[in-house]
């Protein structure tokens, strides 16, 4: 019988941009940029069991979920990510 894998909650806390360092490190094609279109504030995504590891949730961003995906598995097993205040929270790379 398979181990049970607690749910996962993923919030979007806030959508950042930083200018300074797309001024410094862009090509000028990618000026005017803003945060993040596929995603709102305070937006949530449950995610049941490893299953669904294995394909973006539908509205997920595919570039976020391949940076986050390592994390909820982590999370998902009882790990916990270094640096954090909580147990069972992970940061997320800004995009």
């Amino acid at each position: 019988m398979a181990a049970s894998v607690p749910r996962c909650k993923i919030t979007v806390l806030k959508r950042t941009l930083d200018q300074d360092l797309i001024d410094e490190y862009l090509e000028d094609t990618y000026r005017g940029l803003g945060p993040c279109e596929c995603f709102r504030d305070g937006q949530e995504f449950v995610i049941e069991g490893h299953e669904e590891l294995a394909k973006v949730p539908e509205g997920f961003c595919p570039w976020a979920w391949a940076d986050i995906r390592k994390d909820i598995l982590t999370i998902q097993v009882g790990g916990d990510m270094p640096g954090m205040k909580r147990a069972g929270t992970a940061p997320s790379p800004a995009r």
